[in-house]
């Protein structure tokens, strides 16, 4: 049995108390909207030039943005995963959900007696709509978890309102040309490739108008006076590459899948006042499966007792400085099916089929674009030895 994405979880009433207090005395709510297949680099707060998200930058204005924020697994469903358990998509089985005896962040927030509601079921009216529903539902003093799941970017993006298609309608996405020929791995998405400009102008739409519901929550987190006692954190679960590379869609759009930046980079945003500066840009790695650690530190719960890879990052977030003896990490890592990705803050190694090949090498300040694989060349002989170790020895921790 798994539990899908839509399971709800109400509180304790769910299950038993997974998690013990500590005392914190300062215990937020907690709003997470997480998007499946969106792209850091589409964003204004990561450098994006043409698409318009206000809404979304002002989170980032006043919080923390972390600049490289990695999915665990670039697709949604196991991307999601990752990130509502903290461990690795090799540990939950790659699958799109998560397996019913993990236990999800919800799980760990019910049993300190938060007020829990996943609302991701069906477009993204109907989730704003029933986010909105669950905020004007709480009472005084119970802290809540909601999360609002957009889960609909996806192809052809008909659904949009005229009134953000007419926002694209002269714009020439500069930034975007010139663009590859569609690729012969496309296996999704293929049908956006053609008229690529066309196709941008539909995602960007799409875009605006889901950051117009962001910012339809955030305004009725104000107008209950639940604002700044609310820590907002904004995410995807993936990625997408929207023509780079040839391709469209999240890393299992091509096949092989991919590990490109564009699927694996992803954004992630927090805001809660009370705790974090703002306007703070975080240059360290992160991966998602830091998340549920943060959050435990956040909340003062004990996290669950399973083999997480992940390491929580709120002493970073607020700009304190870590132990001497105990720096940040300078590889992450991601899983796709049989494709393996670790990278550092030079270099990309992808080995499929543990080390069969297609591999590939990315020399990631020479070629941030990864227009060239370098996997055979020899310069990089001595480099990628010791990527592959790294990798062979987190796969041989965090497979179960």
């Amino acid at each position: 049995m798994i539990l899908s994405r839509r399971h709800f979880f109400f509180g304790s009433l769910a299950l038993p108390p997974l998690a013990a207090a500590k005392a914190t005395g300062d215990r937020p709510n907690i709003l997470l909207i997480m998007v499946d297949g969106l792209p850091a680099w589409m964003l204004g707060c990561y450098g994006g030039k043409e698409v318009r998200t206000p809404s979304i930058d002002q989170i980032a204005a006043t919080g923390v943005r972390f600049r490289n924020h990695f999915t665990a697994s670039p697709s949604a469903g196991p991307g999601r995963a990752s990130l509502l358990t903290g461990r690795t998509a090799l540990q939950l089985g790659g699958g799109e959900s998560i397996p019913s005896d993990e236990v999800s962040l919800a799980q760990i927030l019910g049993g300190l007696g938060y007020a829990c509601l996943a609302a991701d079921a069906g477009a993204s009216d109907a989730v704003a709509a029933q986010t909105v529903k669950f905020l004007d539902e709480q009472a005084a003093g119970r802290p809540f978890f909601l999360t609002a799941g957009f889960t609909d970017l996806v192809p052809p993006y008909d659904g949009v309102a005229q009134k953000y298609r007419d926002l694209y309608a002269k714009e020439p996405f500069e930034s975007c040309f010139p663009s590859e020929q569609p690729s012969a791995a496309a296996r999704s998405g293929k049908e956006m490739l053609p008229d690529l400009l066309g196709s941008l102008r539909k995602v960007a739409a799409a875009i605006t108008a889901l950051d117009d519901r962001v910012g339809s929550l955030t305004a009725r987190l104000k107008q209950r006076q639940l604002l700044d006692n609310t820590l907002i954190v904004f995410t995807s679960t993936s990625g997408s590459l929207y023509g780079r590379h040839g391709l469209w869609g999240s890393g299992d759009a091509s096949a092989p899948v991919d590990m490109y930046e564009e699927t694996v980079l992803t954004p992630m945003i927090l805001r809660w006042p009370v705790r974090l500066p703002p306007q703070t840009s975080r240059p360290e790695s992160v991966s998602a499966c830091d998340f549920v650690p943060t959050l435990c530190e956040i909340t003062g719960a004990t996290p669950p007792t399973r083999n997480l890879s992940g390491r929580s990052y709120l002493t970073v977030a607020m700009g304190k400085p870590l132990p001497k003896k105990d720096p940040w990490r300078n590889v992450v890592f991601s899983h796709l099916q049989d494709t393996d990705m670790v990278r550092d803050s030079l270099y990309k190694l992808v080995l499929r089929d543990g080390g069969k090949g297609p591999n590939e090498f990315y020399d990631l300040l020479k070629d941030p674009r990864e227009a060239s694989n370098g996997y055979s060349d020899g310069q990089y002989a001595s480099i990628r030895p010791s990527l592959a170790a790294e990798l062979a020895k987190w796969k041989q921790r965090f497979s179960s």
